[in-house]
């Protein structure tokens, strides 16, 4: 298995040699760039690359997490949380922050639910940076209180 790893990953990195080679130049004007098969190739080979990443960190985690069934529970308790922080924040994304009017003057097409779901992910961005700041005070308090 390990070899077959190792000729995959030669063979890969030839192609991608060549393929660095084949690039259009400096002076090539970026709407032809754009469409070069080179440039193509190397994005699938990207994606392929990506994609077996994800899938074999994604396994080897989750064969981790059955097998010790305590790190199974606190991970579906942290997802739980995040769950509960992602509700609790589009709860409070009111949707009417921003005129639609106003942005669609500006020339930027938009919908209440857009404008929600951005105000959504600013709501988790502080939400998490506030329960962060907590956990690390209470863990420091708790480390000056136990000496």
């Amino acid at each position: 298995m390990n070899k077959i790893v190792k000729i995959v990953l030669v063979v890969l990195g030839v192609l991608s040699a060549i393929l660095w080679y084949q690039l259009p130049g400096r002076d090539v004007p970026a709407s032809e760039a754009v469409g070069s098969a080179a440039m193509n190739f190397m994005f699938i080979i990207t994606y392929i690359l990506l994609g077996i990443a994800v899938a074999v960190s994604l396994v080897f985690t989750i064969k981790s997490l059955f097998a010790n069934p305590k790190s199974l529970k606190k991970t579906l308790m942290v997802i739980g949380g995040f769950v509960l922080v992602v509700i609790f924040s589009y709860v409070l994304a009111s949707g009417t922050d921003v005129s639609i009017e106003e942005m669609a003057n500006r020339g930027i097409a938009t919908s209440e639910t857009t404008i929600r779901r951005i105000g959504t992910g600013l709501n988790m961005f502080f939400l998490l940076v506030l329960i962060a700041v907590v956990a690390m005070a209470l863990g420091a308090f708790k480390k000056m209180t136990n000496k």
